[in-house]
């Protein structure tokens, strides 16, 4: 499936395309920015599924969400993939603020990230993996897992990042080393002039299991280790609404 959702140089839609399982709806926000809702009808991904989200914005402020997290179920063969392009304009304000994506035993799923964006553009983003229900008693015993993120401002690579782990996943991130027995982990990017200056204050607000860091004064990163998906959430949001002078997307409270 295929979902692209395009904002004129004011923030207005300028059209809606639609394609296969992905969908995209615009709840009437009363006052808000727009917020944009991706929803994929086929309940999941598996081997072979391909799933493409985009999101443009001229300029303005714009919200763009997942209605539930997504789910990467076991493969049959092949690998699931899921590839999200946004584009922010000169002024442009958006938030990228998926749902999380579990990722279940036997599953398999590559998911890219590609941002452009004008040089003061503000970009608030995070991405998300939980590897099985912890209150199902899920673990990934065999799961492969691809994660790139692409950021270029101003045509100039400004973050690039790339994970790839196969195999055993719970006893990959069992390692003290590693996730020392976590089953959830997310990225949080805040690219936006002057974002260094709340890095001590979301600092106060992780725990001994997440990070803060200013690779530069545009670029904020936090990364966030978890044992299960409540745990992630909880320092999840504080670290978005410290972000975010707005609420959070609806969806995320349904």
């Amino acid at each position: 499936g295929r979902a692209e959702v395009p904002f004129g140089p004011e923030g207005r839609l300028s059209r809606l395309a639609q394609a296969g399982a992905a969908k995209a709806m615009l709840p009437r926000m009363h006052g808000r920015a727009p917020e944009v809702v991706f929803l994929n009808t086929a309940g999941g991904l598996t081997g072979g599924d391909r799933l493409d989200f985009g999101v443009t914005l001229g300029g303005g402020r714009a919200v763009a969400t997942t209605q539930t997290a997504e789910r990467a179920y076991r493969s049959a063969g092949g690998r699931a993939q899921m590839a999200t392009r946004l584009a922010l304009g000169p002024g442009a304000e958006l938030h990228w603020l998926p749902q999380e994506v579990i990722l279940f035993d036997g599953g398999a799923l590559r998911r890219r990230l590609c941002v452009e964006m004008a040089e003061d553009a503000y970009l608030l983003a995070a991405e998300s993996v939980i590897l099985g229900r912890a209150a199902m008693g899920e673990v990934v015993r065999q799961g492969y897992l691809q994660d790139h993120i692409s950021i270029t401002r101003a045509g100039r690579p400004l973050y690039r990042d790339a994970l790839r782990m196969e195999g055993d996943l719970h006893a990959h991130l069992a390692r003290a080393a590693i996730g020392q027995g976590a089953a959830g982990f997310a990225t949080v990017i805040c690219a936006a002039p002057g974002a260094c200056a709340k890095l001590e204050m979301i600092r106060t607000l992780l725990p001994q299991t997440a990070a803060v860091s200013a690779p530069q004064a545009d670029l904020l990163l936090v990364r966030i280790l978890a044992e299960d998906g409540f745990g992630l959430r909880r320092t999840l949001v504080p670290v978005l609404r410290a972000l975010s002078p707005h609420d959070l997307p609806r969806s995320w409270s349904l």
